[in-house]
């Protein structure tokens, strides 16, 4: 039965070979940091599947401290943005970073830091060897990271095929999808899927308040548009979102609250789960000394070395100081306060296998800062979590944390070693997020195929066909007073009224009548 059974797994490989042919593809990142490691990731997969693939990666502004360079096993073709601009981006993104860490971060800072990114647009298209260079490639497809709008006007220029990827839940930008405000929650509105009539309320301002903030958004790439496409063929920035063939989601159903989805919109959270290896003999050892307790993994992303306050780890260090486990914390030691002294039951690393770590029978606890690849980690491995948002889309990651029982959140506001305590101890002794965590794990884990046959399957599925007209809805090809029936309506209107205001002269000439001829009787 076995062999049977590998016959036909043979079979179908050699059938699945046949129908995909190597393509050639490009993959696009232009802002580093974790979203650099998706695209990495994305790269990585596609290439091991059999297709040609080049990375077009932004160099030089990685935004993570510790970052290092790898032999990567697709090509990889590097821009370089001019020194000027570099000293300008930097300098906004510290202070976007250190005013959210301090608890006055605003969107006029991260409307000051998207414009950097229509800068960085333009300086890159004016590179117009990179561009030819792209084109004489000629590229099947393109892979996009939806963070950065530059991409879309690189595959504009291109006039090539494209996908993209979500590297968060949704809600971050429109593509698209059904979204009724009963219970589809507006991104920043930080409500659940299950809202009274003041949330409803709430969720319908915040509607409204998103749709103006996009524009505004999308109004920082103006002048590139200007600039590099001629008038009258200028391309919409919301109407390249929808050019997308598919979207591939950075998330789980176990992670989102249901909502509808189109056919063009596939899941592909938990790429970045890697296959298992032992822990380091150094930290095993460690955890060994703590038996039964077990011990917590905190990692609170690759900026927290950079931006993080003294005060924050004070109050860390104080608060895991009071615990039977074992920590064992990601934190550069050179960055580390010297008049701090560590916790006898914290261990400080430059690096960990995060991973490794939590799939480890001894792990009872993940204190992370809501970042979406560590949400998907913790899921995968079932295991219960604290989260400390920093910025972004983190606290509304960990909204999703604390409805679906996950675990709990600590504000940086709110940040103290007593409250940081309560809530560890919280989540440890109550059975329930452990539960919740574990059963997230198995709905994420059950699903007839892997975040990568997903990616893949789907891709080969757009290169076969050549696009994926067949997949989207009409309406991204309607106005917009079509989609809302606008003209029905005024059209309906527009015979009622004179419908109406007939019945009534009909009544007040019938109502007339009436009252001459009582007169006449009385008379």
């Amino acid at each position: 039965m076995a062999a049977q059974r590998a016959l036909l797994l043979l079979g179908f490989l050699l059938f699945r070979g046949l129908l995909s042919e190597a393509a050639k593809i490009l993959t696009v990142s232009l802002v580093g940091g974790s979203h650099y490691l998706l695209m990495d990731q994305v790269s990585q997969i596609l290439q091991t599947h059999g297709h040609n693939v080049t990375l077009f990666q932004q160099q030089g502004l990685s935004l993570i401290s510790d970052f290092k360079e790898e032999k990567k096993p697709y090509q990889v073709i590097k821009w370089l943005p001019p020194e000027t601009f570099k000293e300008e981006f930097t300098k906004r993104f510290d202070l976007l970073v250190e005013e959210a860490l301090h608890g006055r971060g605003t969107f006029e800072h991260f409307l000051k830091f998207m414009e950097q990114l229509g800068i960085q647009c333009s300086h890159l298209l004016r590179r117009k060897d990179i561009i030819d260079s792209l084109k004489d490639e000629n590229f099947e497809l393109l892979v996009l990271e939806s963070f950065d709008y530059c991409p879309f006007l690189i595959a504009e220029k291109l006039g090539k095929t494209f996908v993209s990827i979500l590297p968060s839940s949704f809600g971050t930008v429109d593509i698209g999808l059904p979204s009724p405000i009963s219970y589809i929650p507006v991104y920043g509105s930080l409500l659940t899927d299950r809202m009274d009539f003041w949330g409803r309320m709430k969720n319908l301002k915040n509607f409204l308040a998103f749709s103006m903030k996009q524009r505004q958004i999308h109004s920082q790439y103006d002048n590139t548009l200007r600039e590099h496409f001629p008038e009258g063929s200028r391309p919409v920035l919301s109407h390249l979102l929808l050019k997308a063939e598919l979207w591939f989601v950075n998330s789980d159903f176990a992670f989102d609250f249901a909502r509808p989805l189109l056919p063009n919109t596939v899941y592909i959270g938990g790429l970045m789960v890697k296959p298992i290896k032992s822990v380091p003999q150094d930290l095993e050892t460690f955890i060994a000394k703590f038996g039964d307790s077990g011990f917590i993994l905190v990692a609170l992303g690759s900026m927290v070395n950079t931006y993080q306050t003294h005060e924050i780890l004070k109050e860390m260090n104080s608060a895991f100081a009071h615990l039977p486990q074992g920590v064992i914390w990601r934190y550069k030691h050179s960055h580390w306060p010297k008049d701090v002294q560590l916790a006898a039951n914290v261990k400080i690393v430059d690096w960990l296998p995060q991973s490794d770590l939590l799939a480890h029978p001894k792990i009872r606890l993940f204190v992370n800062h809501g970042g979406q690849n560590s949400i998907m980690e913790a899921i995968q491995h079932g295991v219960p979590m604290v989260g400390i948002p920093l910025f972004g889309d983190q606290p509304e990651n960990l909204l999703r944390v604390e409805a679906k029982n996950f675990g709990v959140t600590v504000l940086l506001k709110q940040l103290k070693a007593e409250t940081l305590t309560l809530k560890m101890k919280q989540v440890i002794e109550d059975k329930r997020y452990k539960s919740a965590a574990m059963a997230a794990s198995v709905i994420r884990s059950s699903h007839p195929l892997s975040p990568s046959q997903r990616l893949v399957g789907w891709i080969d599925h757009i290169l076969q066909t050549g696009d994926g007209a067949h997949l989207k809805p009409y309406a991204f090809q309607q106005s917009w007073y079509e989609q809302y029936l606008l003209d029905v309506f005024l059209f309906l209107l527009g015979i009622t009224l004179p419908f109406m205001w007939l019945c009534g002269r009909l009544l007040c000439m019938v109502a007339r009548w009436l009252c001459g001829s009582r007169k006449l009787k009385q008379t």
